[in-house]
């Protein structure tokens, strides 16, 4: 059986655990109901992200991705906790440990809230 800390999310994928008939998120985003009778927009926390967008080396002429000791990444915006308003047309849904999660490519996340953020 697969287990969650044993998936590697690979490039800027990232894997979001749905929140099912979401009108509100716990920390108080409330999603109108345009939004849910359209069902485009999905709401879901994150569990795992991607590493990034794999790129050279200023300078380096090689391929980067032949030898991955070498291969440095442009990190993603979301982390691990946070909540994320992501297209639903964009994602792939799989099952693991009986959970319903989705794989969800970072150009697919419209918002994501974070709450260790400063209050402006």
């Amino acid at each position: 059986m697969v287990k969650l800390n044993n998936i590697i999310v690979v490039g800027d994928r990232i894997l979001i655990k749905p929140e099912e008939h979401l009108d509100k998120t716990n920390s108080g985003l409330y999603l109108p109901p345009s939004v849910k009778e359209k069902e485009k927009v999905q709401g879901g926390y994150v569990m795992k992200v991607g590493p990034g967008y794999a790129v050279a080396a200023p300078g380096d002429d090689s391929e980067p991705w032949k030898d991955e000791s070498n291969t440095k990444y442009i990190p993603l915006q979301a982390k691990e906790g946070d909540f994320a308003l992501y297209l639903k047309k964009d994602s792939i849904e799989i099952e693991l440990e009986g959970d319903k999660l989705l794989i969800v490519p970072q150009s697919a996340i419209l918002l994501l809230h974070r709450d260790d953020l400063l209050d402006y």
